[in-house]
């Protein structure tokens, strides 16, 4: 008893430690390294990431299975109108728009992950929209949105490939109770070739977050524009 309550914890403090060490480097980022974002005014830019981060809360209970992944890897586009609301407010804006799309997926659906899956979405989710938001506020031109997007892209591929080498599948495993080796044979029964943490994370998690990462920016570039023109973000 003492232990489990030991260990939620301890992923309640790593949670918010990561949450503030993002929000930190969204402001440093914006400070330093963008010269200032344009500010909305408050009540605006409450009610602006409040849309979106509703909006994609209900995208992230939407979710796909895939055929390569074991069932507890499904897709979602939810960083969608996270993505939109970093292009248009700033990455403070979309990391905290991130967090409350989590929050209003839980209110929604609650987890079936011990929080971990909830926990990995906001972490991976915003190594996508930090950086892709960061660059697009440094060159905000058509081409500046493409790099921005691919490399966002790309740092979610690699990240979230090794977060769930180094803490997610472990954390899972550990918080939910299922030994490591039923989590292998999960991913075994939809590929053969899974049969280890590495192969599981090679052949499931590095095409999924692919798939993530092209099928955002691709919507993304489609509806940025647009959407910002109609709700008139100035």
């Amino acid at each position: 008893m003492l232990e489990t309550l030991r260990e939620n914890l301890e992923f309640v403090g790593v949670s918010l430690a990561v949450f503030a060490g993002l929000i930190l480097v969204a402001i440093a980022a914006e400070k330093w390294i963008i010269g200032g974002v344009k500010k909305q005014p408050a009540a605006k830019s409450v009610a602006y990431i409040g849309m979106f981060a509703a909006l994609a809360g209900i995208l992230m209970t939407l979710e796909i299975p895939l055929f390569f992944a074991p069932s507890f890897y499904q897709l979602d586009l939810s960083e969608i109108p996270v993505m939109i609301c970093a292009f248009s407010l700033g990455p403070v804006s979309g990391v905290i728009c991130e967090l409350v799309k989590v929050i209003v997926k839980l209110l929604i659906k609650g987890t079936s992950t011990a929080f971990v899956g909830d926990f990995a979405n906001f972490v991976v989710g915003c190594s996508m929209v930090l950086p892709a938001s960061i660059i697009y506020h440094k060159f905000k031109t058509k081409k500046g949105a493409i790099i921005s997007l691919a490399i966002g892209g790309l740092v979610l591929t690699v990240f979230g490939s090794l977060f769930n080498v180094l803490y997610l599948i472990p954390a899972f495993a550990k918080l939910y109770g299922i030994p490591l080796e039923t989590i292998i044979g999960m991913g075994t029964e939809v590929n053969s070739s899974i049969n280890s943490v590495m192969t599981l994370v090679l052949f499931a998690v590095v095409p999924f977050n692919l798939i993530k990462a092209v099928a955002v920016s691709a919507v993304t570039m489609l509806l940025y524009k647009r959407v910002k023109k109609i709700i008139k973000i100035s």
